[in-house]
């Protein structure tokens, strides 16, 4: 129970006072009288196809997070309740029960229940390990794809990839989506891509889209019919931090799976108040611009901070170029290398510590000491307890170690040392400040 609580929630506050300032400036939004708008046009019939205002508009931020490198075409969006919804449709739309999708770990745990509970799909990983940095390889995609269809007996019917990762917070090189690509086109499978990071990318020069690679390779004859076979889901939960908006996105270029989610789509619509909205702001191009700046150097320079406290405790993050997160590498604290000693590690680290870190084997990590921790939900001040309280955690588990090893040879056995009390483990790191400072 305790668990759940922890990896699930991502409280998105670094940029949160941007919009309410725009929202402040544009009361007008929220009116219902915006640009010809009334009241009962938004409350007396919803069309699921969506406000062709907002459409246009989250197109348009789309290709702005993105360097406008890609021009999204409005009519090729199925609007969403949020990328939970907008997975669901797609493996409703690309897969029979009992199929499966093939997905690179460590994946968002919340997969298990968007892509399986209903759809009856199955998820088979791509293991990726430490040794190359987590990336992803061709015999890694080949090995998952034997798996199913030998020893599980499953048709494969796509890959689902998330880029930028959730928890690894690393964004997926041009190589490795190419190699995506070739391996789909060879298998002739779907590919799935969740960009719900990047607007993320403190990097964008790194950062490349599936619909890009797919369009080049359109362009370049290709005979496979590729682009009618990848897909891509968005949302404004991370990026604009509104995850409570449930404002997501299908983009793809198969106009059959365009027309079945759609429809699908009827079931958890973005509701026309929340659409009227946002299409006022994310056309407000000033708005946008400053929004995207602003919101990537906070996340860098929080980043920064998480990474250098970490260093100076001995402790390595995975490099990675955006997400609002970091995968850390705490193997040195397990007591032995396995997936027991990591839980133990995380119970200490949440009721001891009272840090809200979420732990590798939630993701499917297949190495036991990594965690994700999250630096998107506390301000300089409240990272500051948190490293200070992780400092004298670290110290502890050094003489615990030091004193079982001389316990060993007869000496004095392990000394006690005290934390501050438990803390329940739902309690935010705000709640944790207002103890302290």
């Amino acid at each position: 129970m305790c668990i759940d609580l922890v990896k699930w929630f991502i409280f998105v506050q670094l940029s949160l006072d941007l919009v309410e300032s725009w929202l402040e400036s544009n009361p007008e939004a929220t009116a219902f009288t915006n640009g010809g708008s009334t009241f009962r046009d938004i409350a007396l019939f919803q069309d699921y196809h969506g406000l062709p205002a907002f459409k246009n508009a989250l197109a348009g931020f789309m290709a702005r997070i993105g360097d406008n490198k890609v021009s999204f075409d409005p009519n090729k969006l199925v609007l969403t309740a949020g990328t939970t919804s907008a997975n669901e449709i797609l493996m409703f739309c690309l897969a029979e029960p009992g199929d499966a999708f093939l997905v690179p770990t460590p994946y968002y745990p919340g997969f298990d229940r968007d892509l399986k509970w209903r759809t009856g799909v199955e998820i088979i990983p791509i293991h990726r390990s430490s040794s190359n940095g987590f990336k992803i390889t061709e015999s890694a995609m080949e090995e998952a794809f034997q798996y199913a269809q030998k020893q599980l007996n499953r048709t494969v019917k796509g890959l689902l990839i998330t880029n930028p990762s959730n928890p690894l917070g690393t964004t997926m090189t041009r190589h490795e989506l190419n190699q995506i690509i070739h391996f789909a086109n060879t298998k002739n499978l779907h590919v799935v891509s969740d960009e719900i990071y990047s607007g993320t990318v403190f990097d964008s020069l790194s950062f490349v889209s599936i619909i890009e690679l797919a369009l080049q390779h359109e362009n370049s004859h290709n005979k496979h019919n590729l682009l009618s076979r990848v897909h891509m889901v968005y949302s404004l939960s991370k990026d604009l931090g509104l995850p409570g908006f449930r404002a997501g996105v299908i983009y793809s270029h198969n106009e059959t799976v365009i027309s079945a989610a759609t429809k699908m789509s009827s079931f958890g619509l973005v509701s026309s108040q929340t659409q009227h909205l946002l299409s006022s702001m994310l056309s407000d191009e000033k708005f946008v611009q400053k929004y995207i700046r602003e919101n990537k150097t906070r996340i860098k320079n929080r980043k920064q901070m998480l990474i250098l406290g970490l260093k100076d405790l001995g402790i390595e993050c995975l490099n990675s170029n955006a997400g609002l997160f970091c995968w850390v590498n705490m193997r040195r604290f397990l007591k032995s290398n396995t997936f027991e000693a990591e839980m133990e590690l995380w119970r200490r680290l949440i009721y001891e510590v009272g840090w809200n870190v979420s732990p590798g084997s939630s993701f499917h990590c297949v190495e036991p000491g990594w965690f994700r921790i999250c630096f998107a939900n506390m301000d300089e001040r409240t990272m500051a307890v948190a490293m200070r309280r992780f400092r004298v955690f670290a110290d502890a588990m050094r003489a615990e170690k030091i004193n079982n090893t001389k316990s060993q040879f007869g000496q004095r056995g392990r000394k006690k040392w005290a934390l501050p009390l438990p803390l329940p483990c739902s309690l935010s790191f705000e709640m944790i400040e207002r103890k302290e400072i």
